[in-house]
């Protein structure tokens, strides 16, 4: 914050590296852990760190679980959630941010939406997270400028790219982008790239540009990278952005951010089809089409589809799987009992009473037209 980014990545990661190497036996420092966990994993974000990411948000709701912190486990449920989205998995975070609202409903705490608004918006909902932006923009309990409103306007930004209203994502990615919180401003740059390309700003997406590669130098990792030559190909032409599609492939490829690695594929594919490489284009856009309806994030998916078309070839259909009947809620139970789970152990994990895990199983055994424990575990699960 006063020397700038470049100056404060390396102490920022020595930190979260400690996070990440403290050992899970000691009760002392599994407490103080479990108090700047959250804090840690959104500064792995702001430096654009996958695996530190991934790390730092799974043993969070693990040591959240494991002391049975109601209070904290579902703001931890939530940012796994939304680390899910980001990994290409939005069944598995739709499963963790329903967890975190069952938690908090039952408790009787402070309803947290950035998780849904997030996964809304990459799932290509617009009356969904537009509906909660708005209740979010309206509660007095979100000042303008928190976090949680400024999560709401990264997930419109989202929301807006997927659907090709680039002037309205534009906007949204700026005023993420002018948050002092370092994770929410990293998220936001690629996207006010993107937005300001397609919308006829090339000057604005030039200034993100600087200050997404300037980041990606200062960190060096293959999700920064691959967001950082992304966006300079955006707004390269020839030659120079076709080396940068191909570079943020292979650099997406090496990261666990499949999400981006879909969209990658996507935005390159569009780039093709303009510079008139039909087959090349095809090539692309497939892959994009096929990692982005398998995902579920189904506005890029159409997009992705209806360039595929533009080139002659009809995009595949997603095909519809027996779990696709089940509430985020039934899936994540039809998961856990799938492991071997019991009723009581399923309910001790969500803190639900067994009776209420019966009951949500005769849901799901009805909807999937099975009748044992068995059945669960031979079907498979996205």
């Amino acid at each position: 914050m006063t020397s700038g980014y470049a100056a404060g990545a390396p102490g920022l990661r020595r930190a979260l590296e400690a996070f990440r190497d403290s050992p899970l036996t000691d009760a002392e420092q599994n407490r103080r852990s479990d108090h700047w966990l959250w804090l840690a994993g959104r500064n792995a974000v702001a430096i654009l760190d996958d695996e530190l990411l991934h790390t730092l948000a799974t043993r969070n709701v693990q040591l959240a679980r494991e002391a049975g912190a109601l209070a904290t486990l579902p703001a931890a449920l939530s940012f796994l959630s939304i680390t899910s989205v980001l990994m290409g998995e939005l069944a598995r975070a739709g499963e963790l941010a329903a967890e975190a609202t069952t938690i908090t409903r039952a408790t009787g705490g402070v309803q947290l939406r950035h998780a849904h608004l997030i996964l809304g918006a990459w799932r290509g909902d617009h009356a969904g997270t537009t509906a909660l932006d708005a209740s979010t923009t309206r509660d007095v309990a979100y000042p303008d400028g928190g976090t949680e409103v400024v999560l709401a306007q990264y997930a419109m930004a989202v929301l807006h790219n997927g659907l090709g209203n680039y002037s309205a994502a534009r906007e949204a990615a700026a005023r993420t982008c002018e948050s002092q919180e370092l994770s929410l401003s990293s998220a936001g740059l690629p996207e006010l790239v993107e937005a300001c390309v397609r919308d006829g700003h090339p000057e604005q997406a030039a200034a993100a540009l600087e200050e997404l590669d300037s980041r990606a130098r200062a960190t060096g990792t293959p999700w920064a990278r691959g967001l950082a030559a992304r966006s300079r190909a955006l707004t390269s032409t020839g030659s120079t952005a076709e080396d940068g599609y191909r570079e943020a492939v292979d650099e997406l490829t090496n990261s666990r951010m499949t999400a981006h690695l879909a969209r990658t594929h996507l935005v390159y594919g569009e780039w093709l089809r303009r510079e008139g490489r039909r087959q090349d284009a095809r090539n692309q856009l497939r892959t994009a089409h096929d990692m982005l309806t398998d995902m579920g994030a189904e506005a890029f998916a159409a997009r992705a589809g209806r360039e595929l078309r533009a080139t002659g070839e009809h995009p595949r259909s997603r095909t519809t799987q027996p779990t696709d009947a089940l509430t985020a809620q039934e899936l994540h139970i039809a998961r856990l009992v799938a492991t071997g789970a019991t009723s009581r152990e399923v309910g001790e994990q969500l803190f639900l009473s067994p009776r209420t895990i019966e009951a949500h199983l005769r849901n799901i055994f009805r909807k999937l037209g099975i009748t044992s424990r068995r059945q669960l575990r031979e079907l498979r699960f996205p």
